[in-house]
């Protein structure tokens, strides 16, 4: 399962506690900090990546709508608060949603869920869904989700597709800048394999349609990573 890093930047303690036993209860959530200092919170946001920002408003010395209107931040940003005249100025801010205090789990729930959307989407939309390769003198377009696995032959990758069986030239390292690997990935110096279109795994070997191809020491860790985040 993915998991998406986030921060609590909340100067209650009972407030920073309540959304920090919210955030512990949702799987794709990692807490990485909590601050009861919004100077601080910039701070460690300004040298640490962060999926997914919680934002208290009224906080003294900086507020949170202080910190978004003097900041860059990326990441997507849910507001708690028990002011509601704020909602409006958060929206211009372009916050990924408002959470009036005291907010229910369920309510919760739902602004965390819109800020996983938000965070996929973009993802989704960069990955492409076909390639094209080299073969004899022309250029084949082949869509990613027909391809099955990709075999080494010598000097030559067949590409095994759910139609057809394509031949190319362009070696193991040019498909792999081409192809995500989370969709075709690695497994062996000799062949790719489609995720989606794996049957079955057994120890070192992977059933894909009616093959039987092996997973190698060098790409086994990497190989089962992949299959691990999918569990």
């Amino acid at each position: 399962m993915v998991k998406y890093t986030c921060i609590i930047i909340e100067d209650e303690p009972l407030a920073l506690e309540k959304t920090r036993d919210f955030v512990n209860k949702v799987p794709f959530l990692e807490l990485t900090a909590t601050f009861d200092n919004a100077l601080l919170g910039l701070s460690y946001l300004n040298s640490n990546k962060v999926d997914l920002l919680f934002l208290d408003i009224n906080m003294d010395e900086l507020s949170g709508i202080e910190l978004l209107e003097n900041s860059r931040i990326n990441s997507q940003v849910i507001i708690t608060t028990a002011y509601q005249e704020y909602a409006l100025k958060g929206y211009e801010l372009k916050i990924t949603d408002y959470l009036l205090k005291p907010f229910t789990f369920q309510r919760f729930l739902q602004a965390v869920n819109k800020a996983q959307e938000n965070l996929v989407r973009p993802l989704a939309e960069s990955t492409p869904n076909f390639i094209f390769v080299k073969t004899e003198n022309r250029l084949e377009k082949i869509m990613l989700s027909d391809i099955v696995y990709i075999e080494g032959m010598r000097d030559y990758r067949r590409i095994h597709t759910l139609q057809r069986k394509v031949m190319t030239l362009q070696n193991f390292t040019e498909l792999e800048k081409m192809i995500p690997a989370s969709i075709i990935c690695r497994v062996h110096k000799s062949y790719m394999v489609a995720l989606d279109k794996i049957v079955s795994i057994e120890r070192s070997r992977i059933k894909i349609a009616d093959q039987l191809l092996p997973i190698s020491d060098t790409y086994k860790d990497s190989f089962f990573q992949l299959i691990n985040s999918r569990l």
